[in-house]
Order: C-alpha cells, then structure tokens, then sequence
C-alpha cells in the first residue's frame, strides 16, 4: 500500500480540480490520500475542520481519504492549543521556519507526528544530525515533498536539493516520508519514479520504498491511536459481553459461606437427601448416645464387652443344651 499524505486542499480550490488529482494518484496506485489545510499561528478562537468528511464527488475504489493539518509556526510559545487542532483533523504536520521552532518541534512538540520543512527556503540554521535523530526516536517523521523541485523555479530547485541533501546526511535515510504537495497533476510521479528521483540525491532505493509505505503506515497508525485509545498505549477494540449471574443457580449451588451443597439422589422414584459428612458423623454420635442409654445392665456389660461378666450362651451351656 503506498501513501501520499500532502495533497493541497484550500477552500477556494477547485472540486473538478480536486478530483482529477485524487484520481490521478489512485491511478498511480497511492492507496492512501491525506487532503492538506495549511494554517499560520495564532490559532482561531473557534477550531473548526472546514475540510469535508466526504467529498461532493465520488472517490475511485479502495481510496481511504484522511484530513490533515499543517501548521506554520516560528514562535514554539504560541504552540498551547495544538491538542485542540490535533483532535480535529486526522494527521497534525508542523512547518518551523526559525531553529528555535524547528529544536522545538523535535524535542518538546508533542502532539504532531509529522515535520514538513518548505525546502525551496533557504534556512539560516544548519541541519545537525542530534535533533533529527531526537525526533525520530520519539516516533516523528520528517517530510520530504518532490513538487516543491518539480514545480518551482531554478533558485527554488536549487534550495531543495541542498536541503534534501542536509536532511539525508542528517538522519542517514532513517524516519522519512516522501509526499507530492502537487497543486495539479502535472506535478505527480509515479512511485517509481519518486524513488529514481530520492536516489540521484542520496537515498538508497530500499529508504525511498519506505518512505512511501512503511512509514507513512506508521504516522496513520500512530495518529489513530492517539485518538482513538487511553494515552496513545491502550486501544480497547471491543468490551466484550457482561457476565450476568443467574441468582437461582447461585442460591441453589452455594449456601451461606460459598460452599457448595450436596446434590440429592433419586432411588426407585424417590428422592433421598444426601447430607455431609459433618452431619452424618453428628447423627452416628448421637445414635450412639441413644443405644448406651437406652440398653439396661447385662445388655450395656454384653455391648461394651466388660470382663467378668457373665454370658448367659456360655460354650458349656451351649453344649448341653445340644445334648439334652
């Protein structure tokens, strides 16, 4: 699945127009289409999403349209309602253009997943490998978009590829994503040649692959699941059903302290209680109390086998009783 996750959307902009591009690119074979609003800060009092959920026209088959923000910002203070906006759209993308903003956005930023810099500037900071690689440890990409050396003049062009080259050197091809930003078709490539193009400035062919799979994949999961679980860790897919107990299985399989009750037996068609073994014990006993009070004299001497009794069936009389 490839993704190209810059695709300029502004109100004034044309459906007609809009859909050719769309088109154009599921054509290409990109999957994955993030319709682009670009704002500067200070933010609105009132965050709206005035990108449409669903677009007058009809989308080519198995194209997943998503919104994205990007944000220009050179003042990291004015960053306090950037949670607001993130839960508004469904990818959030910072654009510095100071160094203050840009170390800001690598190190303290939390709420975006994506760094598109404006290439086609010339930035008056260097681009050293410890922010980059801070950002990319953190889960952040940074963005790269081919239409900005495709569809600009010479000095611009100039300034992109010196800017590529830094970002390359800078991050060793680890952490990018490669995106059109093209406001019409004549300024989409083919993934092939996106990756010809990543690789007469530097990035091998198996980086340039995923930058336009892997890791955009990875921004639109992880942007998901910001939105979608408890602090971006858990993501409960589904509850399940609640266990409801039955209170007439409970009260005839438990008595008082949650033991479980002795099952009766049926013999011949009757039923014969079945009791414990503490019960019956306690019945033994006290049967046994009942016949020791009840047997008077020789009989208790004769059941409790007292020496020197007297049997009255000795083996003598038993003897002459046979010969008589």
């Amino acid at each position: 699945m490839l993704y190209d996750l810059n695709v300029p959307w502004s109100s004034t902009q044309s459906s007609l127009e809009l859909q050719r591009i769309i088109s154009f690119l599921s054509e290409l074979g990109y999957d994955t289409l993030a319709l682009n609003n670009t704002i500067t800060l200070p933010l609105p009092s009132q965050i709206t999403n005035p990108i449409p959920t669903t677009p007058s026209f009809n989308l080519p088959p198995k194209t997943n349209l998503l919104r994205r923000c990007t944000v220009q910002f050179s003042d990291p203070a004015l960053n306090h309602r950037l949670s607001n906006l993130a839960s508004a759209y469904d990818i959030l993308a910072l654009r510095p253009t100071t160094e203050k903003a840009f170390l800001a956005a690598c190190t303290t930023v939390t709420e975006h997943s994506l760094i598109s810099l404006d290439l086609t500037q010339r930035f008056d900071f260097a681009f050293r490998p410890k922010p980059f690689m801070a950002a990319v440890n953190r889960g952040i990409r940074f963005e790269i978009c081919y239409a900005q050396a495709t569809m600009r003049e010479a000095g611009a062009r100039k300034n992109f590829i010196s800017g590529s080259l830094g970002i390359l050197r800078a991050t060793s091809g680890r952490g990018l994503v490669v995106s059109s930003e093209a406001k019409g078709v004549l300024g989409i490539r083919a993934p092939a040649d996106v990756v010809n193009l990543m690789a007469v400035w530097g990035l091998k062919r198996e980086k340039g692959l995923e930058a336009l799979g892997i890791n955009p994949r990875g921004v639109v999961v992880n942007e998901g699941i910001k939105r979608s679980s408890f602090r971006g860790v858990i993501d409960v897919i589904d509850g399940g059903e609640k266990y409801v107990k039955d209170a007439g299985s409970e009260k005839d399989g438990k008595g008082k302290k949650g033991k479980r009750k002795v099952d009766d037996k049926e013999v011949d068609g009757e039923i014969i209680p079945q009791i414990s073994k503490r019960q019956a014990k306690r019945l033994k006993l006290e049967a046994r109390k009942e016949a020791q009070n009840s047997t008077p004299g020789q009989d208790r001497a004769l059941v409790h086998g007292i020496p020197g009794t007297p049997n009255p069936d000795t083996p003598s009389k038993t003897k002459n009783k046979a010969d008589g």
